[in-house]
Formats: structure tokens, C-alpha cells, sequence
């Protein structure tokens, strides 16, 4: 999954000098902000997942606590798994 985002950033970036405006060069580094920043976001929500199934494997907490936070970050992603 990391890797998708570090191949969209690079063809974010390859796109943007493809820019030879002013305008068009501001209109796609802020797309490619965005899509950064959305790959970032996401790529919390899945590190957030990951140590939260540790902590349930591991006892730290029951089964409707596991649930109830799994909800919380899967309405929070953009992605919805």
C-alpha cells in the first residue's frame, strides 16, 4: 500500500513540470497536495488498524471495544473497507 503512494506522488510530481503555465503549474501542485495529503491520511487510518488488531490479539481489550473502534476508524477513512 505505501508503495502506491509513493508511485502516485512520483506521477503527481512528473505531471506538474509537464506544467508550462503559471496557472496550470499552481492548479496541479495543489492536486497533488491534496492527493498527498489524502494518501497520508490514509496511510494513518491503516497504522491505526494494525495496532489495533495488536492490541486485541495481544488482550489489551474485548471484542465490543475492538468493534466499536474498528467502526470509528473505518467512517473516518475516505476508503471505506
Amino acid at each position: 500500500m505505501k508503495k502506491m503512494y509513493v508511485i502516485g506522488a512520483l506521477l503527481l510530481v512528473a505531471m506538474t513540470w509537464g506544467c508550462s503555465s503559471r496557472g496550470g503549474s499552481a492548479a496541479g501542485g495543489a492536486l497533488g497536495g491534496a492527493a498527498l495529503g489524502a494518501g497520508a491520511y490514509e496511510y494513518n487510518a491503516h497504522r491505526q488498524m494494525q495496532q489495533l488488531d495488536q492490541d486485541y490479539k495481544a488482550g489489551k481489550m474485548n471484542k465490543q471495544e475492538y468493534e466499536i473502534r474498528k467502526d470509528q476508524i473505518e467512517k473516518g477513512s475516505l476508503f471505506q473497507r
